[in-house]
């Protein structure tokens, strides 16, 4: 018997499980006390599981296999998240959903690549003034090099009040660089260009004030080093956020193009939240850590805090487990739903 027709077959099943979903939602503890009917929903849902395995295994239409992961995403959300609080959701949502679909999302990579490969690249190439002549002069320009030089010539100092001023800035600056990312994203080669323009930019600032020649280089890293890794990975994910709302318009995978928009906003939200948050916390590192006169020591202690921190955040528990995989394809444990009143897409 051929897939497709073994498949068909079983859409009783699917459309059994699609009215126990619809008829549970909005329930906050459905499964509570009623042994048949979660005995019944498991078989449904682990039916429908093997199903979609199949239905991707041989290539059967888009449609079907979307129908079925969302199916499969609302069953899974339903099964397992019944007992938990909104609480409760949220941690699970920040600290699994998030750091997962961040790990897994392809986008994520490309702009981690681009951003970070030219970053690099750059860097040395401003660094090695000897192989690569001129190289900072031509990317930065005579008056931004001596623009920062001036910004750099004399040793660290503030008080409260001016970092609580520069905080405010730094905001401000920041975010509107990830938001120029971000904006440009569904377009995807422009935000690819403003992305990678950053990243040369920024890394023959780093490259040029690592000269051994620049004297402004000491105190220049002074500066950055507290706040450098939440600044430059918020500015990748926020590219990496746009990157995925236009991959859900040029890309659709057999839906029509608002639904796959929408479903890929959703998967967005996730790495919009990170980027929000590691700006915000670039903004008042840089604000109060990066310009204060602590040691050297202090400001580079705070950087491998942070690096250590970043890692563990998207690499540990970012890394995939089977239990959840499902889920992530289309966020279904996401909190924002409820509050905004609206369940998984039929």
């Amino acid at each position: 018997m051929k897939i497709s027709v073994l498949l068909e077959q079983r859409r009783l099943g699917w459309n059994e499980l699609d009215k126990m979903c619809s008829s549970l939602e909005g329930i906050r503890f459905p499964f509570q006390r009623n042994g048949s009917l979660v005995a019944r929903f498991s078989s449904l849902y682990r039916a429908a599981c093997t199903d979609l395995s199949m239905a991707e295994q041989y290539q059967l239409p888009p449609a079907t296999v979307e129908y079925l992961h969302r199916l499969v995403g609302r069953a899974h959300g339903l099964l397992y998240r019944s007992s938990r609080s909104s609480i409760e959701r949220w941690v699970y949502y920040c600290t699994v959903i998030t750091p997962q679909s961040i790990f897994r999302d392809v986008c994520v990579k490309v702009a981690f690549i681009v951003f970070f490969g030219l970053f690099t690249l750059s860097a040395l190439l401003a660094w090695s003034e000897g192989t690569f002549p001129g190289y900072a002069e031509r990317i930065l320009g005579s008056e931004q090099i001596e623009q920062m030089e001036n910004s750099f010539n004399r040793p660290l100092a503030g008080n409260f009040d001016q970092y609580v001023a520069m905080s405010g800035y730094y905001i401000q600056h920041n975010t509107s660089i990830g938001l120029q990312c971000f904006a440009l994203g569904p377009l995807i080669l422009p935000s690819l260009c403003a992305l990678g323009y950053n990243g040369v930019v920024l890394g023959a600032s780093f490259g040029y004030m690592t000269r051994s020649d620049v004297e402004q280089g000491d105190v220049f890293f002074q500066f950055v080093t507290a706040h450098g890794v939440f600044e430059l990975t918020a500015i990748a994910l926020s590219a990496a956020a746009g990157l995925r709302l236009g991959l859900g318009i040029f890309s659709t995978s057999g839906l029509l193009r608002m639904e796959s928009f929408r479903l890929n906003a959703e998967r967005a939200l996730p790495i919009v939240l990170a980027s929000i948050a590691m700006f915000f916390m670039a903004a008042f590192t840089e604000g109060f850590v990066s310009p204060s006169p602590l040691p050297y020591f202090a400001k580079a202690s705070v950087a491998i805090f942070s690096s250590g921190l970043l890692m563990y955040y998207f690499v540990v528990l970012g890394y995939p487990t089977p239990p959840i995989q499902l889920a992530l394809k289309h966020h279904e444990d996401n909190p924002w739903r409820e509050i905004g009143g609206v369940h998984a897409a039929r």
